[in-house]
């Protein structure tokens, strides 16, 4: 039998459910996903860390958890499903889980694989409520109180010390829990990639190594004057863009080169402060797989995966920068681009995993400038 859970909110309601996945007491940022699929994907995705992600669709887990080695570090081939060695997410929520599971390639319940990897889960409660409390209160904080805890989600040096604490990620820089320690080189191939590691997904590695190129995977806070390539990638990853310690004024001295620089996601924002322009922090953000965006200056639009809580700011951006796309559903700004040298970025994830792969052409766009 399933123990109870509760899920307790930062403006003073409280929902119970039952608990899967483990024992633990955990805090974060309340946001939604509408994804149908890619459930393990999401989970491990780093821009996750710190916030409780609801599902909204209503049945998860129904096609199991693929097999993720035991010790698995940054080593090729990254097996698939994941985007990293680990879940990312403080806790998730769902309306219904599946305890049965019916895929060739599935090695283990959700549930079994929440309890390996030190997640606790709420089921039973009424996502589409909690749609609508987290789009009507901007930053919706909350907290996962099982009613036998065992301890703390470990969240490393940024574990809540109280029980009656809400931990918001956008108050700390929680950049570095999830950047690589060491600088590394994966793949092989005549184009070098130098990869500011913000909390990179394994997709965007995997994308890159297969068009044939060398990434040098490096800690957010390396000097790039130490690093020899052909493009920058500055990649996507969790928080605040203005809580990134040194690394806007390190991307401040790449604009005076010609190098390209393609920045994703969290590195978008970042490539957009180091521009010169100003971010803030959206009520409920972007998060799903079926964000629509369109190329400005076209007719074309595309349908995009995006995890996003901040934006840049339409009038403070410079001169010699444009708006390369912009959303749908509220005109935001999904990319920036300067007018004559090759630096580019988007807030959406080309290399989706999971979600659509409409902008992937954008890969093969910033290699075709390195080639320039």
């Amino acid at each position: 039998m399933r123990q109870k859970c509760k899920l307790v909110l930062s403006d003073g309601s409280s929902f119970q459910g039952d608990l899967i996945g483990a024992p633990l007491r955990a805090s974060g940022e309340l946001v939604f996903t509408t994804g149908m699929v890619g459930y393990s994907e999401a989970i491990t995705d780093p821009s996750y860390f710190g916030q409780i992600l609801c599902f909204t669709y209503p049945l998860i887990g129904n096609y199991g958890i693929p097999d993720l080695p035991k010790g698995l570090g940054l080593q090729l081939p990254f097996p698939s499903g994941f985007e990293s060695a680990r879940a990312n997410a403080a806790a998730v929520i769902l309306t219904i889980d599946s305890p049965e599971v019916f895929h060739w390639n599935s090695f283990q319940s959700l549930d079994e694989w929440l309890k390996n990897q030190g997640v606790p889960c709420v089921v039973g409660l009424d996502t589409r409520h909690l749609v609508h409390l987290i789009r009507s209160q901007p930053n919706l904080l909350g907290r996962i109180e099982p009613e036998d805890a065992e301890g703390y989600r470990d969240m490393g040096a940024l574990t809540p010390k109280s029980p009656s604490a809400f931990f918001d990620p956008g108050m700390n820089n929680i950049m570095t829990e999830v950047s690589v320690k060491e600088r590394m080189r994966l793949g092989k191939g005549s184009t070098r990639i130098g990869l500011i590691d913000c909390g990179v997904k394994w997709n965007i590695i995997r994308q890159f190594i297969n068009f044939g190129c060398e990434v040098e995977l490096l800690p957010w806070d390396t000097d790039p004057s130490t690093v020899d390539c052909d493009m920058w990638l500055l990649s996507n990853g969790p928080g605040d863009p203005t809580r990134t310690g040194d690394l806007t004024q390190h991307v401040e001295k790449l604009l005076h080169e010609d190098r390209p620089i393609l920045g994703i996601c969290l590195g978008h924002q970042i490539l957009s402060l180091a521009a010169g322009a100003i971010t803030r922090r959206m009520p409920y953000g972007h998060r799903s797989h079926n964000q629509p965006v369109y190329e400005c200056g076209t007719r074309r639009g595309y349908i995009t995966s995006q995890n996003h809580g901040y934006v840049v700011e339409d009038a403070s951006l410079p001169g010699e920068w444009e708006a390369w796309f912009r959303n749908v559903n509220d005109q935001t700004i999904e990319g920036i681009r300067h007018k004559s040298k090759p630096f580019r970025s988007v807030q959406f994830h080309p290399e989706a995993s999971g979600g659509p792969r409409d902008t992937s052409w954008i890969f093969e766009q910033m290699l075709a400038e390195v080639k320039k």
